[in-house]
């Protein structure tokens, strides 16, 4: 956070004119909240996933109350320009157009993971669901294309929160937009963890939003990635379809995990989402008046 950091005026930490001296509660529990996802485990396992997207919740719970209060509002109406309203609307809209694309496909995994066990229930023996394991592989493309494109939007919006850790603005407008920044890399490790396992330690290396929030942290090798729910169904089935002999107990463990695994996201993601959604509504609300 070292363009954020080296801006007094939207640090989290050197409170401007936004709230009195003795600011409304909620504002430092947004803030505390806020920088314990900033510091959080950067690692990227499905329960590490799990905490953050809990944590996302709780932030987005915060984030809407404190855009119930008077001050909050009054912020908004005496120092929030045109542009920087646009620009809180069209992050919340990005961070529903994310979230949507990780519920999508997180949906059609499920379903191609149960079309696998449904053909292991009816037939049993390996070579009769290769059919099922091929189609498995197949909508497994369908989706690792679809997380694709929005990881490339995602590096798009990386250069905004750039652009805007430089740009002086009012101290809490600096903290509502630093959350956006926290959300988006959030959903993007999700998005990773689902489509490109390994992909996530360029994320780690290379991502612009974890250097402008966490510039001491040391980026995490490739070998500390442990494989994750995904990539072992991929690479079990990969196998079976190659001719390879595969155990399975193996394979409905896998599957099995893997379908819980998704449960828990799909869960997890699904309620942020409509966090997201009521804030964005209070964000239209206030700005409306």
């Amino acid at each position: 956070m070292e363009a954020i950091e080296s801006n007094p005026k939207i640090s989290l930490h050197t409170r401007t004119n936004s709230f009195p001296t003795a600011p409304h509660p909620l504002v430092s529990q947004f803030e505390d909240h806020l920088n314990r996802l900033k510091s959080s485990d950067s690692s990227s396992s499905s329960s590490s996933l799990r905490y953050k997207l809990s944590g996302l919740q709780d932030l987005q719970d915060y984030h809407d109350k404190l855009l119930q209060l008077s001050t909050a509002r009054q912020v908004f109406a005496q120092d929030c320009s045109q542009k920087c309203v646009d620009e809180l609307l069209d992050g919340s809209l990005r961070l529903l157009d994310i979230c949507s694309t990780a519920k999508d496909c997180l949906e059609q995994s499920k379903e191609s993971v149960y079309e696998v066990q449904s053909a292991i229930r009816r037939r049993g023996a390996e070579a009769a669901f290769t059919v099922g394991a091929g189609n498995y592989l197949a909508s497994r493309k369908n989706v690792k294309k679809a997380v694709r494109k929005t990881l490339g939007n995602i590096k798009e919006i990386r250069n905004q929160f750039i652009v805007s850790s430089a740009t002086k603005e009012h101290d809490m407008l600096g903290m509502l937009k630093e959350a956006e920044a926290v959300t988006v890399s959030t959903l993007e490790s999700l998005l990773y963890f689902i489509s490109d396992p390994k992909g996530q330690s360029k994320q780690s290396r290379w991502s612009a939003i974890s250097k402008l929030m966490q510039p001491k942290r040391v980026a995490c090798d490739s070998q500390e990635l442990s494989t994750n729910e995904f990539e072992k169904a991929d690479t079990t089935l990969k196998s079976l379809i190659s001719g390879k002999k595969a155990s399975m107990d193996n394979i409905q463990g896998h599957l099995e995990n893997l379908e819980m695994c998704i449960q828990d996201l799909e869960i997890k993601v699904e309620c942020l989402s409509r966090k997201l959604v009521r804030t964005r509504v209070s964000l239209l609300n206030i700005f409306n008046h």
